[in-house]
Parts: structure tokens; C-alpha cells; sequence
């Protein structure tokens, strides 16, 4: 009984394999008019930045870095990750940059991540224009590597990848959207073949007639569509 359920399901879906196909279509239609026309392209730059020795408070700088440098800039990773989208410093970049935003709104656009088990940082920025985002993202390195210094009298912040000016939208990926929105439209395709099959009430063959009205079909008759179609034409 499984077996003859799964072979009626599938011959369901190869009947509207059609309805199937343009509805998939469809959507995958409008996906691309979506990110086209829809979507404002977002452009990401990002500086790294790594903790290493430091510069003492006299002015000496070590040659090698020892074990006390590795504890404690593994400890300052998360401590400094949120320095960076600090007030402070942003407030700072606005200004030396000579922005008109907030300094709430540009947090926003700025993120920060930390390599696992490293002292390698990533600062990361997102904005409507390429330069801007190239721009801000290595003026907060700048800055934050001088707060640093200012606060925690030492050097020890080294900037190992400026960023650069990326002109290949960030937010946008139109073999993604197409992926997904066709995936969508499977879905619809399928729940619609589904509920059109529930809603069709009609008799289509001898096995529906014994399977709703648990009565068996002693005979039938078939119809030949072609032979009775040219009768008709000929008795015109």
C-alpha cells in the first residue's frame, strides 16, 4: 500500500510537473529583479590589526616577545574589541574625518571579530560607498591604535592589513538569491499540487472508484476520442 501511495504521489507531481516548473521560474524571476532593482549595494572593507610586543612606559622597546606579552594581549583581544566601537573613538574618526553622522549610527556599520585563539583582530566597516567604508576603516585603526597608547601607556597594536577600497557589493550575491528564491518557489509549487490535488474531486480512473466507494468496477468502457471525433466529421 505504501509503495502504490508513494507511485500515486509521485505521478501527482509529474502531472503538474508544468505548473511545477513555471512557478519555480517564477520566483527565480523574481529573485533577480529583487537584488536588482530592490537592494542597495553595501561595500565592506576591513584592516587587521595584531597585538604584539610592546613599547614600555620608558620608551624601551623589547626585541622578542615573551611569554607576558602572549597573556596579556590574549586578554586584552576582547577588551580591545570593544574599544574600537567605543564612543570615544568614533566620535574621534567623525571628527578627523569630517563626517555628518552620529557616532551611534556609525557603530552600526562597524564590526569587530577577533581570530579564535590568536591576538589578531579584524575591523570591519559597511557603507553605501567603497571609499568611505576603505576610509573610515583604517582611520579607526588609527585612532583606536592611539587611544590604546593613551590609556594603557603602551604600544603594542600594529597594523598588519590596511584596508583597501572593495567595489564588489558585499550584500548582494545573485547565485544565492537565485538558489533561494527558487528553493521558495519549490515550496509553493509543491504545497500548491498538494492542495489542488485535495480540492479535485473528480473521478479519474477505475482504481479512484474502488478506492472512495470501496465498490469494484465489473466492466469498462473505453473512449476512443479520435474515432468519434471523425464520425462527427463526417456526418458534416
Amino acid at each position: 500500500m505504501e509503495e502504490l501511495d508513494l507511485k500515486e504521489l509521485f505521478n501527482i507531481f509529474w502531472s503538474k510537473k508544468v505548473h511545477i516548473i513555471l512557478i519555480v521560474l517564477i520566483f527565480i524571476a523574481l529573485g533577480v529583479i529583487y537584488t536588482v532593482g530592490f537592494t542597495t549595494p553595501k561595500y565592506t572593507s576591513s584592516t587587521t590589526l595584531l597585538l604584539a610586543g610592546s613599547e614600555s612606559s620608558g620608551g624601551e622597546t623589547t626585541n622578542s616577545i615573551t611569554t607576558t606579552d602572549i597573556t596579556l594581549n590574549s586578554k586584552l583581544v576582547s577588551t580591545y574589541s570593544v574599544l574600537v566601537r567605543s564612543k570615544d573613538v568614533l566620535s574621534q574618526v567623525i571628527s578627523n574625518l569630517g563626517m555628518d553622522i552620529s557616532w551611534e549610527s556609525l557603530r552600526n556599520n562597524v564590526s569587530v571579530s577577533s581570530v579564535e585563539d590568536t591576538e589578531v583582530i579584524e575591523i570591519s566597516v559597511t557603507t553605501n560607498n567603497a571609499k568611505n567604508s576603505a576610509d573610515i576603516a583604517n582611520e579607526i585603526a588609527k585612532v583606536f591604535t592611539n587611544k590604546v597608547a593613551e590609556i594603557y601607556n603602551i604600544n603594542n597594536v600594529h597594523v598588519v592589513d590596511e584596508a583597501e577600497i572593495n567595489n564588489t557589493p558585499s550584500n548582494i550575491n545573485h547565485k544565492r538569491d537565485v538558489i533561494i528564491f527558487a528553493f521558495i518557489g519549490l515550496v509553493v509549487a509543491v504545497i500548491y499540487v498538494l492542495v489542488a490535488n485535495m480540492l479535485d474531486t473528480t473521478i479519474k480512473t477505475a482504481e479512484d472508484i474502488e478506492k472512495d466507494f470501496k465498490l469494484p468496477v465489473l466492466a469498462s468502457i473505453p473512449v476512443y476520442e479520435n474515432a468519434i471525433q471523425k464520425r462527427k466529421g463526417g456526418k458534416r
